[in-house]
């Protein structure tokens, strides 16, 4: 036992040993045996890595080494697959910037797709070092979003693309004095404006928060530049000579006007690109142009539905209930008679799947465009259910929160084109399903008295004093697919409703 550690001292002695001559050989060997790492080749500002991590050169001496430091790991963070095969998203807002210390499952940024926002959340604890989109830019699912520097003790996965500091190659530190043009805030659109027009953007004043620029300042600046006033102001006064006094005969030839058109600012077009819901749009209205349908319209007696609704409040004033949820409660109940406008076809219209469950979508004008949420069974809620989960619906929509869930998985659909004041519409098919109807507005109108027994004997003089009453009439205008639906089915289907509707009681009884 001895003499092995005495070898393995002397082994360990002697590599030392041999490590300090060649420290002492001359520069011209010492370059063959360990060739320098770092070489200088163009006029740049170097930051050798040793100096920056504290580490010394390694020699090839069995993998022996003075000392080492461990390097830092930089991960470019990837937007994943967020699932019903959505490859692009548009980015919404970030919920941090670059230098910012994030921790797990803080949030980075919030992404809209073409059918949900989605909230991205971090990975990993550490420090941002870049952003890769700006608001509003479209990111790719599987593409990098930002780059994030580990802290220590943070696990890697295997499958992160991880940069490294490596000793190899020097890092070139390049030293940029900016300008104040770097420093003004103005969105690529805008700069690309301001080149058009040949503005400086250190010339123009902006308005936007935090003093960025916005077009219109660039529209400003260009009319203050270019109007009349502006010239006459730059423009010293020349003296005019004066002129003679006209002849007799110049006094009698008639004077020429000469007009000029008055000096406009021409205003500059914008475009855009067709992104996010509108996209979505584009291929959804696309598709349901190739399918054949028809629109079946017709009028419904609302007024019983009016006075049992005015009752309602009358009882109890935190009742706040609008016409729709007894309408969505009527679609269902007639539906139970005519499935066949509950369901779904396939893209080749081979198959018609008869769905179960009434979800019934309602078009809505959000601020990011057209989106038809639903309420998922409709069979099995009362009015007042169905009245607060379409009120939930509305308040998500209006802040842009709806779920995946919320827009996906409808069977028929309702357009309430009446709440901003429309009649008759032509409603256009949402995809796989068969049917949509639009509701327009109620409004009160003069009917003649239907009650009037036309086998009366009162004479004919009778009829110009016919008694009429004051009804609140709403119009209604159905679409199907014509390939799997016929136009007396959905006549049939309108009139049951209809009958629905015009006798509320019975829609409270069947419930």
């Amino acid at each position: 036992m001895m003499l092995g550690r005495y070898a393995h001292n002397n082994a360990a002695l002697r590599c030392v040993t041999f490590s300090l001559r060649m420290l002492q050989r001359p520069s011209s060997s010492f370059s063959q045996t360990a060739p320098f790492i770092y070489t200088f080749k163009k006029q740049t500002n170097i930051v050798p890595i040793a100096s920056l991590n504290n580490s010394i050169s390694h020699f090839g001496c069995r993998s022996f080494s003075l000392s080492t430091s461990r390097l830092s790991s930089v991960v470019q963070f990837k937007l994943a697959d967020i699932g019903e095969g959505i490859q692009e998203v548009e980015v919404k807002e970030w919920y941090t910037k670059v230098g910012e210390h994030v921790k797990q499952f803080d949030k980075i940024c919030e992404v809209q797709s073409d059918k949900a926002n989605v909230t991205i959340t971090s990975r990993y604890d550490g420090k941002i070092l870049k952003l890769y989109y700006n608001v509003g830019d479209t990111a790719k699912v599987g593409e990098p979003l930002v780059d994030i520097k580990l802290e220590q003790g943070n696990n890697i996965p295997v499958e992160t693309k991880i940069s490294s500091v490596t000793p190899e190659e020097p890092v070139e530190v390049e030293v940029f004095n900016k300008t104040p043009s770097v420093n003004l805030l103005a969105t690529p659109a805008v700069r690309r404006m301001a080149k058009e027009l040949q503005i400086s953007l250190n010339d123009v004043q902006g308005t936007g928060k935090d003093g960025r620029i916005l077009k219109e300042d660039l529209l400003n600046y260009k009319s203050e530049t270019s109007s009349p006033s502006a010239k006459a102001m730059s423009t010293p006064l020349k003296s005019t000579p004066i002129s003679p006094p006209p002849s007799p005969i110049t006094m009698k030839q008639t004077p020429t006007i000469k007009t000029q058109p008055p000096s406009t600012t021409p205003v500059a077009d914008r475009n855009e690109p067709i992104k996010g819901i509108r996209k979505a749009m584009v291929k959804t209205m696309t598709q349901a142009n190739t399918v054949p349908h028809f629109t079946y319209s017709d009028e419904y007696d609302m007024t019983e539905l009016v006075k049992l609704r005015q009752q309602l409040k009358k009882q109890s004033k935190d009742i706040k209930i609008s016409y729709l949820p007894f309408i969505i409660k009527a679609c269902s109940q007639a539906l139970n008679n005519y499935s066949i406008l509950n369901a779904h076809v396939d893209a080749k219209c081979e198959n018609i799947t008869y769905k179960g469950s009434h979800n019934i979508g309602i078009a809505m004008d959000t601020k990011d465009g057209l989106l038809v949420p639903n309420i998922k069974n409709v069979q099995q809620l009362s009015i007042m259910q169905i009245a607060n989960e379409l009120n939930r619906l509305q308040q998500l929509g209006k802040v842009g929160k709806l779920s995946t869930t919320d827009l996906t998985g409808g069977t028929f659909s309702l357009s309430n084109i009446g709440a901003i004041g429309g009649t008759y519409a032509v409603p256009v098919l949402l995809l796989p399903e068969v049917a949509i109807g639009a509701l327009g507005k109620i409004a009160r109108r003069v009917v003649p008295d239907e009650d009037d027994d036309e086998n009366s004997s009162s004479s004919s003089s009778d009829d110009d004093y016919c008694s009429c009453r004051v009804r609140s009439i709403m119009t209604v205008s159905w679409s199907a697919d014509h390939r799997v639906v016929d136009g007396a089915t959905m006549a049939r289907f309108s009139n049951e409703l209809k009958y629905l509707l015009e006798n509320p009681l019975q829609l409270l009884i069947s419930q």
